[in-house]
């Protein structure tokens, strides 16, 4: 465990020197491509300085991949799906040419019901679409305390709202971090800076895929 978690160390402190290194200037930035990761706390670096957030460290790992990109925070802690409809307006009022939609695990922390959340994200994904936003549905899983049913019904609304508006969709958010003691903070939830930079690797190839396609 101990070589484990020091390998995760070092993996943090070089996506932490791109992030700030190669990110340079939020100016410098290329505009034909701005992200923004519409999310939750799991996107507005919870516990973590900003710099060891999933979207400044997703920007340094894309400059290092020679895609001059600027990710934008568009996380607000606590977030339901039907809470990221609600301020879609204003995540748009920065002018996003690509967005990340990281919700529902509040829906699923609350034991929302399912058909409510993926109406919520049909409306999200429907809105960014039609406003010529290239979107990327990122998935999550529901706390296997609720039960088979409800997890298989949580987890069949994202792939519904991704095949039925023709967007990548990646699994599960958490990845490989989730449950991991080691990589998340005391509460079980959050994960911890080497877990953001485990998530941010993980979701690395499905990004510049993403972006590949999409121009």
């Amino acid at each position: 465990m101990a070589t484990q978690m020091g390998r995760l160390r070092e993996l943090l402190k070089i996506a932490l020197a791109l992030a700030i290194v190669q990110g340079g200037s939020l100016a410098a930035a290329n505009d034909a491509c701005r992200i923004a990761v519409l999310g939750d706390s799991l996107a507005a670096a919870y516990g973590l300085a900003v710099e060891e957030g999933f979207p400044a460290l997703l920007q340094g790992r894309l400059r290092a991949e020679g895609y001059d990109c600027l990710v934008l925070d568009a996380g607000v802690g606590g977030d339901t799906t039907a809470g990221g409809l609600a301020r879609l307006d204003w995540a748009l009022a920065d002018q996003p040419s690509h967005v990340i939609v990281e919700l529902g695990g509040n829906d699923g922390l609350r034991a929302l019901p399912p058909e409510q959340m993926e109406q919520n994200l049909d409306a999200i994904v429907s809105r960014l679409r039609h406003d010529g936003v290239a979107v990327l549905l990122a998935g999550m899983l529901a706390p296997p305390n609720l039960g088979r049913t409800y997890g298989e019904a949580f987890e069949a609304a994202f792939a519904r709202v991704a095949e039925r508006h023709d967007v990548p969709l990646y699994p599960f958010f958490l990845e490989g971090v989730a449950g991991d003691p080691q990589l998340n903070q005391p509460d079980g939830i959050h994960p911890t800076a080497e877990g953001i930079a485990i998530i941010v690797e993980r979701i690395l190839p499905s990004v510049t895929d993403w972006l590949d396609r999409t121009g």
